[in-house]
């Protein structure tokens, strides 16, 4: 049992500005993992961070929670032009992940955003919103992957077909992110090398999403494509960021470097993901079998 002084406690970890960014993601994971009104709130109150990669991952949090709750939040972050668009971008996805109509005419509206990513990302949730509403629901649970997605995974299981979807910019964006979550269910490194060909094409957008389906694949047979992607500083920071998270996720030592070369690089949102990303991959290859410990961490007894 989880009293409120403890959900409290691991929200302060969350919003205190002075704490490690690798705790405050913990807290928020944490916070994630127990939701409920008090996570919600602890968790919506970090939007005034200056972090834009704490923020995109709140809303992202917020989102695979699935709670009605945390609607009015994310259309206020969506609306506010102030926040960093990949902020805005995952408030769009993540009302899209909840699922729920009542937000259709929102994600219509911000459908023709000037910032591509947003309308880009508008665009996926509504027909994800019309999807859900033409088939009964949500998409029945396809191996290991928990995550709730912007779109089901595509019938097809023929990798080859599916890469050729994939890489089609002619296809609707959304039968593009329906074949990439299917060679990710498909897994093996024939569905990750043709995940990766994903990574210089599209918009920025769809590239992003590439970085993140490859880091939960975790397939090392990525990491060149990832770590080339990482380098480039011409590309996107969501893409870069991506990337890097990916990378701790796989977390072989073919990692390491890529994620070590950019610790102190000059774009904060790549920098702050790789200070996350080498956590990430020190608990993937550590003994500690929860990412999220934030719980375990306040109840561990005073040395």
């Amino acid at each position: 049992m989880v009293t409120e002084q403890e959900v409290d406690a691991i929200g302060q970890t969350l919003v205190d500005p002075q704490q490690p960014l690798q705790a405050r993601f913990r807290a928020l994971f944490t916070l994630r993992g127990l939701g409920g009104p008090g996570a919600i709130s602890w968790i919506s109150q970090a939007f005034s961070d200056d972090s834009a990669l704490l923020k995109h991952e709140l809303a992202y949090c917020l989102g695979q929670m699935q709670d009605v709750h945390a609607i009015p939040v994310l259309v206020d972050v969506l609306r506010d032009t102030r926040q960093e668009p990949m902020v805005r971008h995952e408030a769009g996805e993540a009302l899209g992940a909840i699922g729920k109509l009542e937000v259709l005419e929102i994600l219509k509206q911000y459908s023709t955003d000037p910032v591509v990513e947003v309308a880009e990302t508008c665009q996926l949730a509504v027909r994800r919103l019309e999807w859900l509403q033409q088939h009964g629901g949500e998409p029945a649970v396809v191996g290991p992957y928990l995550s709730v997605d912007p779109a089901p995974p595509a019938e097809e299981q023929d990798v080859g077909r599916l890469r050729e979807a994939l890489l089609d910019e002619a296809r609707p964006l959304f039968d593009r992110y329906r074949a990439m979550f299917a060679l990710r269910n498909t897994g093996g490194k024939e569905a990750a090398l043709a995940l990766a060909e994903g990574l210089r094409c599209g918009s920025a957008l769809f590239r992003h999403e590439v970085g993140y389906v490859l880091g939960q694949l975790q397939h090392e047979a990525a990491v060149p494509q990832l770590a080339a992607a990482l380098a480039r500083r011409s590309e996107n920071p969501m893409v870069r960021h991506e990337c890097a998270e990916a990378l701790g996720a796989i977390a072989r030592p073919s990692c390491l470097a890529a994620l070590r070369a950019h610790a102190e690089d000059p774009e904060r949102v790549v920098r702050e993901s790789c200070e996350v990303a080498l956590d990430m991959y020190q608990h993937e290859s550590g003994p500690d079998f929860q990412y999220a410990d934030g719980l375990e961490r306040l109840r561990q007894p005073p040395c």
